[in-house]
């Protein structure tokens, strides 16, 4: 054995990964108590260059933090929700999903989906089942809202993964000119079986933040989102692949 790798070794052992984890939940729960009072956001993270703000809220009979992001990407809003609705690609961008898959079209504003998230390291992969609704753009408001939410049944638990208890989040996309949309996000992760507090919420402050960010840049990535999909293998029982749009049809 190497120097090299005897050293990567001993830094992974649990011997020395027990109070290290022991560290991040103590100071993950100082930040929790410290920065903020129950059922008030806190701004958590503040990214002026992406123009990214996130914000957590500790609420009461709930040991998993609920999240707020307030964004704006530089696309109009039809192609942003063209982008946010295509969950076959959420591979490509959603932060750490492994797979995702159409389950069923319920109507033109209603679809359920799946998708699985890579874990983080000794805990076991998760995946969950949505139900995702549609509230379409209004002239007025200049906005359309995407509710989605945890639902059982459909697809059977997979070996080696745990069912989530919650996903769930809105989102409200409204249209500020030709070429730039805010997106405001609230959300709630529970990942289900056992995952330390510190896990769970160090979660709840990365993903938010670098999906918004990998939204950001899949706007402008024209070629995912403007060329013929029939290289796509999934489509629905009629041969044909689901459209979703946030703009009125």
């Amino acid at each position: 054995m190497t120097t090299k790798t005897a050293f990567l070794a001993l830094l992974l052992s649990p011997v020395l990964l027990v109070p290290v984890l022991a560290q991040a939940e103590s100071e993950d729960l100082k930040t929790l108590q410290g920065a903020t009072t129950a059922n008030e956001w806190h701004l958590s993270k503040y990214d002026a260059t992406h123009r990214i703000k996130s914000y957590q809220k500790r609420e009461d009979g709930k040991s998993i933090r609920s999240f707020k992001l307030d964004y704006i990407v530089d696309a109009n809003i039809e192609k942003v929700g063209k982008v946010y609705l295509d969950v076959r690609k959420w591979t490509r961008w959603w932060w750490k999903v492994k797979e995702a898959k159409m389950i069923k079209e319920v109507s033109a504003r209603e679809f359920i989906f799946y998708i699985a998230h890579r874990a983080p390291v000794a805990n076991p992969d998760r995946d969950v089942v949505l139900r995702a609704t549609i509230e379409p753009y209004n002239a007025k408001t200049k906005s359309a809202t995407l509710t989605i939410r945890a639902v059982a049944g459909f697809v059977p638990i997979k070996q080696g993964h745990v069912r989530m208890v919650a996903e769930d989040m809105v989102a409200k996309f409204t249209a500020l000119d030709d070429s730039h949309t805010r997106v405001e996000l609230e959300g709630y992760i529970d990942p289900g079986g056992n995952m330390p507090g510190w896990s769970i919420n160090f979660i709840q402050r990365q993903a938010p933040y670098y999906t918004a960010l990998a939204l950001q840049r899949m706007v402008n990535i024209d070629t995912l989102y403007d060329k013929d999909d029939s290289d796509d293998t999934e489509s629905n029982d009629n041969g044909t692949h689901p459209v979703y749009s946030l703009m009125d049809k």
